[in-house]
């Protein structure tokens, strides 16, 4: 997957039926490419490792949606192995915008880093040593400790003219909390409607006013999304799994 390692953008949210994100996407490929790093299609799968507090303070920070706020994962593309490349990334949050901190590092270093800190963090081999102190710092501060997985399909497209733009697609949310290990691939119980799909617009600036108003031609609305809180609020019991045998859609090369 791509090696950026800082990103400042926003990030715009949209709960969408799937008919429509068969009509959208249509739209999207006139003016847009499917991602290089997915398949043929721009689809790929995405494993993560949540952290959270014992007294739940990051999930609290993001549940009353406060002005700055901020969660830490680690996160696979695809299949993954102890010796792959994973991702231990900061994201943070200010007054909309989304900030994403970085670093590469091998799952096996990940998880020794996490659970053990067997040597000094100037010692785990990664992309970039000043993220990696940063997420020792604010697990540190937090007393993180590994909470919950999340995993998903995504279609991902970029723009054509607006090389800042991203379009995303998100299917077959899934999440477990009794097995933590993300090498171990997508697996857990459904937390979002199957026939519906979490679209989201990332983009530096504005959103370009083609994309505004055919967002507003479907009526596509602005929702709130937390894959993070609402997988905590299942490990909880607090919301239930969603039951119903998965729709049989293709879903531009992937089967939900």
């Amino acid at each position: 997957m791509e090696a950026l390692e800082i990103f400042q953008r926003y990030e715009l949210k949209y709960l969408i039926p799937y008919e429509a994100y068969q009509e959208i996407t249509r739209h999207l490929q006139k003016r847009m490419t499917f991602d290089p790093y997915g398949d043929s299609n721009g689809c790929y799968n995405i494993v993560s490792l949540y952290f959270d507090s014992a007294d739940d303070k990051i999930y609290y920070e993001t549940r009353n949606k406060l002005d700055f706020r901020q969660k830490l994962r680690l996160r696979v593309y695809g299949s993954a192995s102890p010796e792959s490349d994973s991702f231990l990334e900061l994201k943070q949050k200010y007054n909309r915008v989304v900030n994403k901190r970085r670093t590469i590092i091998t799952l096996a270093d990940a998880y020794d880093f996490i659970y053990h800190k067997s040597k000094h963090e100037e010692y785990y081999n990664v992309s970039n040593q000043q993220i990696l102190r940063e997420v020792n710092n604010f697990s540190g501060l937090y007393q993180l400790e590994p909470q919950v997985v999340v995993s998903y399909d995504r279609q991902a497209l970029a723009g054509i003219e607006e090389p800042d733009l991203r379009v995303t697609f998100d299917f077959n949310l899934m999440t477990r909390s009794d097995n933590l290990q993300i090498e171990d691939g997508p697996e857990g119980d459904l937390f979002v409607d199957p026939n519906m799909v979490i679209m989201e617009v990332k983009v530096s600036n504005s959103v370009p006013f083609w994309l505004s108003r055919m967002l507003s031609e479907f009526e596509c609305e602005r929702k709130s999304v937390s894959k993070f809180c609402t997988s905590i609020d299942m490990a909880n019991g607090i919301v239930r799994p969603y039951e119903p045998a998965r729709p049989e859609h293709d879903v531009a090369g992937i089967s939900i």
